[in-house]
């Protein structure tokens, strides 16, 4: 029974940090899963990830959408781009052998976190707003941005996240808000709405290869948590500046990158 609270409370935790920055969380519960079952297969983690990471966007989503954050169009085209990379993600996964597979994952989060942590953006200039149930921004007063370059950006984070079950709001955030130049608490809402498309194209990928023949009680156990704290996330970012919501998402990718990292050097 403690395992099962255990496992509850994590995605609680894990559901309203990675709604909060935009990164549906699975950065941080993958490294969880392969350090918690290192004689797992990864294709199996993923797929359990994935699975995560979808009602872990949902929710989020469904909470940016009542705040009216979320560029749907955007959302909508970054999306379907990013579809056949995250089909040809989940099917790469069974190729690579698990030391090679966690030491790829540990060097693509502390690069992202090294990129976060020492670069300066628009974005450091954006504020919360601080009105009763107001967004930082709303998607109208976003500037324009090259769509043809979003869309292809958007494949190889479909192709990366899918691979790696992380979701891959680590990668759409500072892609939308420092390349694209969309206001953070907006980049955060549309990541949500991308991560929930293009993490259930995965999941659908690894359940028809039978990825999700066991596992279910850990799966439904962290999905349940991470729905209830996804809500508590989105409420908590309107208190944020832009600037901390992209730090703290560095924060957290040096720290699960090098922990993993130390993990295949011990190993």
């Amino acid at each position: 029974m403690g395992h099962f609270a255990w496992l509850v409370l994590l995605g609680l935790l894990i559901g309203a940090w990675g709604t909060l920055i935009g990164a549906g969380g699975g950065f941080v519960l993958m490294p969880v899963l392969l350090l918690l079952y290192p004689a797992e297969r990864p294709e199996v983690l993923t797929a359990t990830s994935l699975v995560v990471v979808f009602f872990n966007a949902a929710s989020g989503s469904a909470a940016y959408a009542r705040m009216h954050r979320i560029d749907y169009r955007a959302g909508l085209l970054f999306a379907a781009a990013g579809l056949p990379g995250a089909v040809l993600g989940a099917y790469a996964t069974a190729w690579i052998p698990r030391r090679e597979f966690d030491a790829i994952f540990g060097v693509l989060m502390t690069a992202s976190a090294v990129a976060l942590l020492f670069s300066r953006g628009t974005a450091d200039a954006e504020q919360p707003d601080r009105r009763p149930g107001g967004s930082a921004r709303q998607p109208a007063e976003r500037g324009p941005y090259n769509m043809n370059l979003g869309m292809a950006l958007s494949f190889f984070v479909g192709l990366i996240s899918s691979l790696l079950g992380i979701g891959g709001g680590i990668i759409h955030v500072p892609l939308l808000a420092r390349v694209l130049k969309f206001p953070v608490h907006v980049a955060t809402a549309t990541s949500h709405l991308i991560l929930a498309i293009l993490a259930l194209a995965g999941t659908a990928v690894h359940a028809s290869r039978g990825m999700l023949s066991h596992g279910w009680t850990r799966t439904a156990l962290l999905a349940i948590g991470v729905v209830v704290g996804a809500q508590a996330g989105a409420a908590l970012s309107n208190r944020l500046h832009g600037r901390s919501i992209l730090r703290g998402l560095g924060l957290a990718l040096a720290i699960v990158g090098l922990r993993l990292l130390w993990h295949v050097v011990r190993g």
